[in-house]
């Protein structure tokens, strides 16, 4: 099996590392890649959204399979563009269609989605600038805190909790009027659930899944959960609240009839989905779908998963996962992310970083790096994932945290209170 995957972050990282230890894997490309992934697969330099020229290199290199780790690419269609030519029919993708993707690239149709299947999730309205008048009175309807999102992709940033009211119907409007571009000229007014957050994650072949794990990932920049939201500070696998009882609760009331309503909709869907859930007292409630793996989630699920990662890839390929076993180690699995000074806002690139042999205890899962002048330099704002297993949560990130504190470059910074929440 030869696999080109799509991506450059610390998910492909985690993903590819999972990937080469299968014995059924002759060949393993990431497109873009990073330094990591450059020392078990072979980087390829083409941009995840520029189709032709993956076109061209499947072709020429004779690739099996193709498997999207970012949304984008599924989002304008990577996976529709491989079925309908008749030249790349034989080529898996492991990712939804565009229809699909439309449950992440989409927050409105997500909404209307989980209303349509009767999936627990807040009241909301979606807004227009037609309907703008309407939507600052939907938000006087209720108490805040408010929750605005970009229907659209925002880079992550398309997502604001508004605690005043004059402040959330400003937003609204400046929303409306462009500021997260096209993204934002539909906004979806969500109420604001008090709970615990988490994610679960799915694979699907369209008709039948597994549920792959739960985690815990920390958005915040700053310690106890304070200043801008990130692309993620670190995560815990699996989740300690999320016990036998609550998830069977998620399976049966979000999970099957996710599955089940694209099915209905006669939506192709092969790859991924990522639930962000909200505990309410013993209820699971879902704010969001994302139609890949999250990170730096996937730096603790992937290294959880006992199964043969390219085996269960093939029976989504095939529609036969429902006669796939599937395997989680009991262990916990904790990260903690190394990010750049100055993140999420301005940071400098191309810090010298050093130390990385050194790391003993941890899976080393790069994030924004590459390699410069024979040296390894952070490439972006987060820059490395460490992964640790442990008996108990306690024991991983004790081990992760020995791990933070041996790899060293200028500006690096890391939240030291991970998990803490869960203790």
């Amino acid at each position: 099996m030869r696999i080109l995957l799509l991506g450059s972050g610390g998910r492909e990282h985690a993903i590819a590392w999972k990937l080469v230890q299968s014995s059924k894997l002759n060949k393993l490309y990431v497109a873009p890649g990073n330094a990591g992934t450059s020392e078990i697969a072979e980087n390829v330099d083409i941009s995840v959204n520029d189709f032709e020229k993956i076109e061209a290199f499947v072709l020429s290199n004779q690739v099996d399979m193709i498997v999207v780790g970012p949304e984008d690419p599924l989002v304008n269609g990577v996976y529709d563009y491989f079925k309908s030519n008749k030249k790349l029919s034989h080529v898996s993708v492991i990712g939804p269609s565009k229809a699909g993707a439309l449950l992440e690239g989409s927050k409105d149709y997500a909404k209307s989605f989980m209303n349509k299947y009767d999936i627990p999730t807040p009241k909301y309205y979606t807004v227009t600038k037609a309907n703008l008048d309407l939507g600052l009175e939907f938000l006087s309807s209720f108490e805040g805190p408010y929750v605005l999102k970009a229907d659209g992709l925002a880079a992550g940033k398309g997502v604001l909790i508004i605690e005043d009211l004059s402040e959330a119907q400003s937003s609204l409007e400046e929303m409306i009027n462009g500021k997260f571009g096209n993204a934002s000229s539909k906004v979806v007014i969500e109420g604001f659930l008090r709970g615990i957050e988490l994610s679960v994650f799915a694979l699907t072949d369209g008709k039948n899944y597994k549920i792959i794990g739960s985690a815990k990932d920390y958005k915040r920049i700053g310690e106890g959960d304070t200043g801008l939201n990130t692309g993620g500070m670190g995560a815990v696998s699996p989740v300690p609240f999320a016990d036998e009882e609550f998830m069977q609760k998620v399976e049966d009331r979000i999970v099957r009839p996710t599955v089940e309503g694209l099915q209905k909709e006669g939506i192709d869907y092969k790859g991924f989905i990522f639930f962000g859930l909200f505990k309410v007292e013993e209820d699971p409630y879902i704010i969001e779908y994302n139609v890949r793996m999250g990170d730096p989630e996937t730096e603790v699920v992937m290294p959880r998963i006992k199964t043969d990662l390219v085996e269960l890839f093939e029976s989504v390929s095939d529609e036969k996962l429902g006669e796939s076993d599937f395997e989680l180690d009991s262990k916990y699995c904790t990260t903690v992310m190394l990010v750049s000074g100055g993140y999420p806002e301005q940071y400098e690139k191309g810090k010298e970083i050093t130390n990385t042999k050194d790391v003993e205890d941890s899976i080393v899962f790069h994030a924004g790096t590459k390699m410069e002048n024979d040296k390894l330099v952070s490439a972006g704002g987060r820059v490395i994932a460490l992964s640790s297993y442990g008996d108990s949560m306690e024991e991983a990130l004790k081990k992760s945290y020995i791990s933070a504190n041996k790899i060293n470059f200028e500006g690096k910074y890391f939240r030291n209170d991970i998990g803490n929440d869960l203790k």
